[in-house]
């Protein structure tokens, strides 16, 4: 029997990147990490459902509690020392529950909204925005129809980011958030460059010097 649902994919930004550079200890590391932190920030109903590698699939009952978790997810990672920044999509429609598995056009869309998103960002589809219980105390940045593969029809789109804490970096060569308050190594040319390790920092000079030259 189908039933409606608010659902929310996300995953890390980078997450490849970061393998590539530190290995998969590391990046298994990372992941338990992360688990970590979405589990601590699941509010109300919405529950983690599933994880396949960086993605995770969360449901809830009610949208509100969703985008709760979603923006909580997002400070959260932000505030995390190393780590990655996360994106997502959120959507709500039917969906058929059998064997403790979802299935639906409808998370077919929150991927494609997820597969989308900037780091650091949501998008979230208009029909998400409208069961909002209180929109005033969100900021929803209109991003227009959409179209996605697979879907026939244009989808009304709004992207939800919090403003990025100023002390806060990317690590260009493995994506992870540097903070400069704690340690962090810099470009010795351009301090607005930061590194999380000397490798990466090592790595960036000899690939610039590369193409350089």
């Amino acid at each position: 029997m189908e039933q409606d649902i608010a659902i929310l994919f996300a995953d890390l930004s980078g997450y490849t990147a970061l393998t590539e550079t530190h290995g998969s200890l590391s990046a298994a590391d990372l992941i338990d990490r992360y688990l970590s932190i979405v589990n601590a920030s699941l509010i109300g109903s919405s529950k983690l459902q599933e994880r396949v590698g960086d993605e995770v699939l969360i449901v809830s009952n009610f949208a509100d509690e969703l985008l709760a978790t979603a923006e909580l997810l997002l400070q959260r990672t932000q505030e995390e020392y190393n780590f990655l920044e996360v994106h997502g999509g959120l959507h709500v429609g039917k969906v058929l529950k059998r064997n403790n598995g979802y299935f639906g056009s409808a998370l077919n869309l929150t991927a494609r909204l997820a597969s989308q998103a900037n780091p650091g960002t949501f998008l979230c589809s208009g029909e998400f925005i409208n069961v909002i219980s209180n929109k005033s105390i969100y900021k929803f940045l209109p991003k227009g129809q959409c179209y996605f593969k697979n879907v026939k029809d244009a989808i009304e789109v709004y992207e939800i980011k919090l403003s990025k804490p100023t002390h806060l970096y990317i690590d260009p060569v493995c994506k992870m958030i540097v903070n400069n308050e704690g340690t962090s190594f810099s470009h010795p040319n351009k301090p607005d460059i930061l590194f999380c390790s000397q490798h990466c920092l090592e790595t960036y000079l000899q690939t610039h010097e590369v193409r350089s030259t």
